[in-house]
C-alpha cells in the first residue's frame, strides 16, 4: 500500500517516547518507553541517546535511571524532536528536485511544497505541554 505520507519508526519513537518522559513524575526508562511504544529497546536506547547528545533530555545510569526533559513541556515542539531525528526540513520547488522541468507548469501544481509547509507549521505548533496529561 501506498502512503503520501509517512513518519519514520524513529521519528514515531522519538516523539511518543518524548510525551511520555514529558508524562513522566521522575525519571522514565528504555524499557519503559519501548513498553509503551512497542518498540525494540535498542532502538529506543539509539534514539535516546540522541535527544540526549542534543540537549533535548538528560539520563541518568543505572537501576533508577531513565531519562527526564531539560526544558519545560511547553518549550520542546514536535518539530524540536522531529529534526533532532529526521534533520531539517527543507522545501524544494520540485518534488524530484529537478533543475529544470521539461513543462511550462510542474504536473504536480506546488502540492508537495504546499503539504511540507503545512506539515512543518503543524509540527511547529505542537509542543508536548499539550500532550502532558492524555
Amino acid at each position: 500500500m501506498s502512503r503520501i505520507v509517512t513518519i519514520s519508526e524513529a521519528a514515531h519513537i522519538a516523539l511518543h517516547g518524548m510525551i511520555l518522559v514529558a508524562q513522566s513524575e521522575g525519571l522514565i526508562n528504555v524499557i519503559k518507553i519501548s513498553e509503551k511504544t512497542d518498540s525494540s529497546k535498542h532502538h529506543v536506547a539509539k534514539i535516546f541517546q540522541r535527544l540526549v547528545k542534543e540537549g533535548m533530555v538528560t539520563s541518568q545510569r543505572g537501576p533508577n535511571g531513565g531519562f527526564k526533559l531539560n526544558k519545560k513541556p511547553e518549550d520542546i515542539t514536535f518539530l524540536d524532536i522531529y529534526e533532532v531525528i529526521e534533520g531539517e526540513i527543507t522545501t524544494q520547488e520540485c518534488p524530484l528536485e529537478k533543475p529544470i522541468c521539461p513543462f511550462k507548469k510542474c504536473i504536480m501544481n506546488g502540492i508537495t511544497q504546499r503539504l511540507t509547509k503545512e506539515f512543518k507549521q503543524y509540527l511547529s505548533e505542537q509542543t508536548l505541554a499539550e500532550y502532558k496529561d492524555y
